[in-house]
Parts: structure tokens; C-alpha cells; sequence
């Protein structure tokens, strides 16, 4: 078979490998573009632009049920999951389409749809084809784990993928997984109207976060009824007549909770294998995530492997910085690097966290002399005026240098006023470039000065 030559190959259109592409076909690189299955990889079609269209229907319902509170009544609040998931897939269509249609529309480029795996360093076949490249970027993305757990094969189950493919509100919904997916689920579907029961292996949710977030967490999701069972250390699946028995824990004969539909959230897998890597002499770790320098390179000359694949971010926004790192230093002369991003991310519960930064487990860790402050959400003058009085607000900061060194926020627009924070630490500046600033009135951002006015020693 003759191997067809291009400048550049990227493998799976996530996000990161359409922006790489299109960079690419700027510089006028002949580039090629495979894509198995739907383009924008897992964020555009089962991952945030999904999930999230969900969560504002979920909020809007739940906004509706409290009509009373804001003065109105609003009836009886009759969901229809059919109308709901129509408008995920019609959101979900439209950024999809939008994402090929980029792709499709590139100079220099072409896109081919298939499985593509490498045969030889450099050389991929895909669809019949064998192509090479002195520059190849893998974007895979991945999927979710399916845990070995006794009985798993003998019940249907549902992950993050089929759970939203619903057209019926669960009757009861069983979340195996206390964490950030397991989460988002928990409270989107008890809006929807699901009886929901999560159950966890560890003692509490979220264990990489401090115990006051995840307590805080917790509390939200319990007033609106998410029930859990925790410290449950021996999982199991079982039949219940039209029914699914989860065995929650290890005790004198485990308890059963029963339900309509269990859904497993417990975790991500890269989607490396297949691709032969191997015969490309790409490395990957035990988990089989690609192994990359600070710059995204392989162990392979000329092959990048950016997004979720590489083990070095599970977000979005770290798959597009992954993009802005390998460009920068391809075509820009900017040696930027992973190491140089502050960790951040959010969970996308109402009131939403938003966290930046070290923990306050992990500043007491450093050694280091801490100032801490911690404020109720209950002080915000905005959220009394929302009825969104949940959660709280802390940051921490080094003592010596006065930089911050991490910050959570739990409560309204907690996932977007952090910001103000983060942008400050990627600054390299003191807290004090916030704390004697004026902010607008009446806003959740005004409390920021409040909150670092009130730094003490972490004791």
C-alpha cells in the first residue's frame, strides 16, 4: 500500500485537535484530520455542553417549584423528559455540526472519518489508507470506567453517555460514585423528580477536597432530598425482579438499596487502546494515559497527545490550554508549559464550586505560614436577594509573600467569581491588588475585599 505523505496528522477532533488543525492550515501545512464518530469530542457531545444544557432545565424547574418564595405561583410543575432531552440534543446538534463544519470548511486540510492506528513510527492506516507526518497530535479523549463489581453483568446499567439518552424521569436512581459526574446527576435528576441515592466507597464525598467543601456539598444535595449511603466498601449488583439490588457495604450482611436504574460514575479512562501505540514506540503510564514532557511531546519524535489522553488534565479548558502550549512552542517561538497553569476547575451543582489552587489540607502540608479567611455565602448581600444563601467562601495566602495560593467557593456564581482570584494568582500579585479594590454594588464578586480584609493565621 502506498503511504500518503501530509505535514501534519491530528487524530480525534476533541478539543484541542480542531484548534491545532486550523493553526496547522494557517501556516499552511497540508493537514489531516481523522474523526471516528461525532466531531467535538466528549465536551461538545456528552460531556459539558450536554450535561450543562441539563442542569439549566434542572435549575429552571427547580426555580419554578419555588414559586411561592418569590411571590408567584407557578401550578404544578409537570416535567417532560422527552421536551427536556430534545433540547440537550438540538444544543448538542448544533455545536457539533458547527465543530465540523470548521473542520471541513479548513484550507489545506482534509478530514477523514475512521479508526486510525498506528502500524509504524509515524505511519497511521485509517479507512483503507496509510498516511504519514513529521507532526502528529492525538486528541483520543476518553471514557468512563466500568468497575469490576460482583453482579455487573447481570443488570443494565447506565454511564455519563446513556444516562442522557433518557426520555423518562428514573423512578429511582442509584449513583455508584460520590464525585464530581456522580454529583451533577445526583441533584439534575432529583429536580427532574427521581428519587436518587448516592453511594460511595469513601467516608465522604469528594475526598481530594477539604472536608468543610465536601460537607458543604453535601448539605445542599441532602435539602433537596439526594439521599446517601457512604463508607460503603463492598459494592455489589444483583437482580431484583424488574429491579436493580445495589449491596452498599460490609456489615453484618451488606444492606440493598433498590432501585429503577443504577448509573456508574467512578471514573475515566484514556482511549489509547487500539490505537498501537506500541509500534509508534509512544509510552503510557499503568493507566494507559500517553506519557508527555511539559510541553506535550511523546516519548516519539514529532507526535504531541493532548486532552484528556495525556493524564495531565480531565477538563476542557486544560485540553484547549494543552492546544495553546503545543502551538505556542511550534509556531511562536513561547516556550509555554504545562506546569505554568494554576489547577482549576468547578462542580456544576446549584450553587456551583468553584475552586482554584491548593486545598487547605494541602497548604498545612507545606509547611509554610498560612492566612486563611472563610465567609457564609449568607453575608452576600446579592445572594439574600437571589434566595441563594448557601455555601461559603475561603481563600488562603501565603503569609510572607501575600500571593494566593488557593481559594474555594461554594455558592452563587461561585464558579465564576473565582475568577477574580485566579486571575490575580496568575499575575503573581499580592492579595492586597484585590482586597483595596472597589467592586460594584450589589454583586457576589463585592465580597472578594471583604473576604481577604478578614486573612488570619491558619491555626
Amino acid at each position: 500500500m502506498q503511504i500518503e505523505h501530509f505535514d501534519a496528522i491530528v487524530v480525534g477532533a476533541g478539543q484541542a485537535g480542531p484548534a491545532i488543525a486550523a493553526r496547522c492550515a494557517k501556516e499552511g501545512l497540508r493537514t489531516a484530520v481523522i474523526e471516528r464518530g461525532h466531531f467535538g469530542g466528549t465536551c461538545v457531545n456528552v460531556g459539558c455542553v450536554p450535561t450543562k444544557t441539563l442542569v439549566a432545565s434542572a435549575r429552571a424547574i427547580q426555580l419554578a417549584r419555588r414559586g411561592e418564595e418569590f411571590g408567584f405561583s407557578s401550578g404544578g410543575v409537570q416535567v417532560e423528559m422527552a421536551r427536556v432531552k430534545a433540547r440537550k440534543d438540538a444544543i448538542v446538534r448544533q455545536s457539533r455540526e458547527g465543530v465540523e463544519g470548521w473542520m471541513r470548511g479548513l484550507p489545506q486540510a482534509e478530514v477523514i472519518v475512521g479508526d486510525a492506528r498506528f502500524v509504524a513510527p509515524a505511519t497511521l492506516a485509517v479507512a483503507g489508507r496509510q498516511l504519514t507526518a513529521p507532526r502528529i497530535f492525538l486528541n483520543v479523549g476518553g471514557r468512563s470506567v466500568r468497575p469490576d463489581l460482583p453482579g455487573i453483568d447481570r443488570v443494565p446499567t447506565l454511564d455519563n453517555v446513556s444516562v442522557m439518552a433518557l426520555d423518562e424521569v428514573p423512578e429511582h436512581l442509584v449513583i455508584v460514585g460520590g464525585s464530581y459526574i456522580g454529583l451533577e446527576f445526583a441533584q439534575m435528576m432529583r429536580r427532574f423528580g427521581a428519587d436518587v441515592t448516592v453511594v460511595e466507597r469513601a467516608a465522604r464525598l469528594l475526598p481530594r477536597e477539604d472536608a468543610d467543601v465536601s460537607d458543604g456539598i453535601r448539605s445542599i444535595l441532602e435539602r433537596e432530598g439526594v439521599r446517601f449511603a457512604m463508607a460503603s466498601e463492598c459494592l455489589s449488583l444483583a437482580p431484583d425482579g424488574d429491579r436493580i439490588a445495589v449491596g452498599a457495604a460490609c456489615a453484618d450482611g451488606p444492606p440493598r438499596i433498590v432501585g429503577s436504574h443504577v448509573l456508574l460514575a467512578v471514573g475515566r479512562r484514556p482511549n489509547t487502546d487500539g490505537l498501537g501505540l506500541e509500534h509508534a514506540g509512544i509510552r503510557t503510564d499503568e493507566r494507559g494515559y500517553v506519557v508527555v514532557d511539559d510541553q506535550c511531546q511523546t516519548s516519539a519524535p514529532g507526535v504531541w497527545a493532548v486532552g484528556d489522553c495525556n493524564g495531565r488534565g480531565a477538563f476542557t479548558h486544560t485540553a484547549w490550554n494543552d492546544h495553546e502550549i503545543v502551538v505556542a512552542n511550534l509556531f511562536d517561538h513561547d516556550p509555554r508549559r504545562i506546569s505554568d497553569r494554576i489547577p482549576c476547575y468547578a462542580l456544576f451543582i446549584d450553587p456551583a464550586l468553584g475552586r482554584i489552587g491548593i486545598t487547605e489540607t494541602e497548604a498545612r502540608a507545606s509547611g509554610r505560614d498560612i492566612l486563611c479567611a472563610r465567609m457564609p455565602m449568607l453575608r452576600v448581600g446579592r445572594a439574600r436577594e437571589a434566595g441563594e444563601t448557601q455555601g461559603f467562601m475561603k481563600v488562603l495566602v501565603d503569609a510572607q509573600s501575600k500571593l494566593i495560593l488557593g481559594a474555594a467557593i461554594l455558592g452563587l456564581n461561585g464558579d465564576e467569581v473565582v475568577h477574580s482570584l485566579l486571575d490575580v494568582m496568575a499575575a503573581r500579585q499580592p492579595y492586597t491588588v484585590i482586597s483595596r479594590a472597589v467592586h460594584i454594588h450589589p454583586t457576589v464578586s463585592e465580597l472578594l475585599p471583604t473576604l481577604l480584609q478578614q486573612l488570619r493565621p491558619l491555626t
